[in-house]
């Protein structure tokens, strides 16, 4: 059973980042819609990831379960926002400019931490993995290398930069560039897991 619900948590993980790539340049509510079931799809996957970690191995995989955990809060109450109180209420400008992710202020940037969480999630969970066949090693090198986002993810909205980039009217394609580019990244992890949960069932 615990591959069988990790595997389904891979498969969800790499449906919604599917979707996601798909409903990003046209329809928000879809992008923010599958952001939450991939929150809740990766919780299930780490779990896999930690229930069969070896014992010298668990403390890697403890942090990146607790650093998913984080993850997950942060983002289900980042887009539960935006499909509930952003869509449906009549916000003033203060509200609007803290609450509407596209506005990118406090809302995005605890987007931005949250996905930084994640980034700290899979080094964590990849330095668990032990490979046992050349998809497992690019699984966990994946998972490792996608660590380095944490930094971007952390300090880039100290600067400012996103805000001033979004208020001054900033190119909406250049964002849909960058997060098509996660996508393709990201996407690669969700199909090698659910081979490695497969195979593991």
């Amino acid at each position: 059973m615990n591959h069988c619900i990790a595997k389904i948590g891979a498969v969800i993980v790499t449906a919604a980042v599917a979707l996601f790539a798909i409903f990003l340049p046209f329809c928000d509510f879809g992008s923010y819609f599958v952001c939450i079931f991939l929150a809740l799809g990766y919780l299930l996957m780490l779990a896999g990831f930690h229930s069969e970690s070896r014992k010298e191995r668990k403390t890697a995989a403890t942090a990146g379960m607790l650093f998913g955990c984080i993850y997950a809060v942060l983002i289900l109450l980042v887009y539960f926002a935006q499909v509930t109180t952003v869509k449906n209420d009549s916000l003033n400008e203060q509200a609007a400019m803290l609450l509407d992710f596209s506005r990118g202020g406090l809302i995005f940037s605890y987007d931005l931490l949250g996905y930084g969480m994640m980034a700290l999630s899979t080094f964590f969970t990849g330095l668990a993995i032990c490979p046992k066949n050349r998809k497992d090693k690019w699984l966990k090198s994946l998972m490792m290398i996608h660590g380095m986002f944490f930094f971007g993810c952390l300090l880039l909205p100290m600067t400012g930069i996103f805000r001033t980039a979004m208020s001054g009217g900033g190119s909406r394609l250049g964002g849909i560039i960058a997060l098509e580019s996660w996508c393709a990244y990201f996407l690669p992890i969700g199909i090698l897991s659910v081979f490695h949960f497969k195979k593991a069932s």
